[in-house]
């Protein structure tokens, strides 16, 4: 399997500054991050950050179908299945600690990132497409936080800004692992600009040719508007906004419980709202308790607390084995058939929710207790691929 990402320096026309591409290179895999792709990403921003010549960053995916499907759960899977809790909780941490350090450096980083986020981008591709300053999506987009159908839970950062759209909006999609297009994707704001996946080119060339004075980010503003603003929405039409008001009713009651029954009695009867109210039916009881306090009652962290929050739990859930179990069921063996811990929403212990949020460390040797300080790391010089 190919698992790396390739990267690119392209010379502006006044043959200083430089644009980086960053290709996830793992098509076969729907560009899944493994955790090579994650270190050799992470490294490879820092070195930017730290060049004063390279201005502006392209973030993509390989292939034509996807930016990035998400993190790399058959390798999780198998050491789920296959090792001692010890080596469970190690694995884990040191995956996911990798994986929100990048996701983290993306969100504060201090100079433009385009997120190209055309074809899938699903699960850890999420987590690296929301940071970006400037986020793209195409006709091909479809975007989602399908956790709940693998037992597990809207990770990457969905603490943050799943709680940052519209009320009602952020339950509503990590419940039911509902994909969000192009058109809605931009009317929710989960995105910013919606291009034509044949603008790429046409975007950085018109990058390269900037004399790049002044305000970099505004810059690139002003370059992706002027595409949008000849290119249309290419007929995507809406799937969620028909649903905005239903949606937001739904999800405002006092209990999970309700607010679940509620989503399942959401009438419409086309594909999008049916795939909604399935996933919701089918999937993990714990993921929706997980999801529900997250954002009912995380609202208030900041970026570097919900990350933090976020490894706990990963790593817990990596332990129970819901996690594993959704895995099998859907992505290993394919029978569809996930044998939860809990048959329903209603009969969840509270106490097994209690301790997935209860952080497996104190807070002074967290493995993500500096995450403030990760973008001034300088990595051993190397080559750009």
């Amino acid at each position: 399997m190919t698992d790396r990402v390739s990267f690119q320096e392209l010379r502006c026309r006044d043959n200083v500054h430089k644009i980086g591409v960053a290709t996830l290179d793992n098509p076969a895999s729907l560009n899944a991050l493994s955790y090579n792709m994650l270190a050799l990403l992470f490294d490879q921003l820092l070195r930017w950050q730290h060049d004063d010549n390279l201005v502006c960053i392209l973030l993509e995916g390989g292939g034509e179908k996807a930016f990035c499907a998400g993190g790399d759960v058959r390798t999780m899977h198998n050491v789920m299945r296959d090792k001692s809790d010890e080596e469970i909780q190690a694995f884990c941490t040191e995956y996911f600690s990798l994986e929100y350090q990048c996701d983290y450096l993306i969100h504060t980083y201090t100079k433009p990132i385009i997120a190209w986020g055309d074809g899938i981008v699903m699960g850890g591709g999420m987590g690296l497409f929301m940071g970006c300053s400037h986020k793209v999506v195409t006709p091909r987009s479809r975007l989602a936080m399908p956790e709940i159908s693998i037992g597990l839970y809207p990770d990457v950062g969905g603490t943050w800004f799943l709680n940052r759209l519209a009320p009602g909006i952020g339950l509503f999609l990590g419940l039911t692992g509902a994909s969000v297009n192009a058109f809605d994707a931009i009317d929710i704001r989960m995105a910013d600009y919606l291009l034509h996946y044949q603008d790429r080119s046409p975007l950085l060339s018109v990058l390269q040719a900037l004399d790049w004075q002044g305000n970099h980010l505004a810059q690139v503003s002003r370059v992706l508007d002027e595409l949008v603003a000849k290119d249309g929405d290419d007929g995507v039409s809406s799937q969620l906004l028909p649903y905005l008001a239903k949606i937001q009713s739904a999800t405002k009651a006092d209990t999970l419980t309700q607010v679940c029954e509620q989503i399942l009695a959401i009438e419409g009867q086309d594909k999008w709202i049916d795939t909604a109210r399935r996933n919701l039916a089918a999937g993990s009881p714990i993921s929706a308790h997980i999801c529900y306090r997250q954002i009912t009652q995380c609202q208030q962290l900041s970026l570097a607390d919900c990350f933090r929050l976020e490894l706990s739990l990963s790593v817990r859930s990596g332990l129970l084995g819901e996690f594993q179990e959704g895995v099998r069921a859907r992505l290993i063996d394919k029978d569809g058939e996930p044998h939860w811990t809990f048959k329903s929403v209603a009969s969840v212990d509270d106490a097994v929710i209690d301790q997935l949020f209860t952080s497996l460390w104190p807070d002074e040797i967290h493995p993500l207790a500096s995450l403030e300080q990760v973008h001034q790391s300088i990595p051993p010089q190397g080559g750009v691929a």
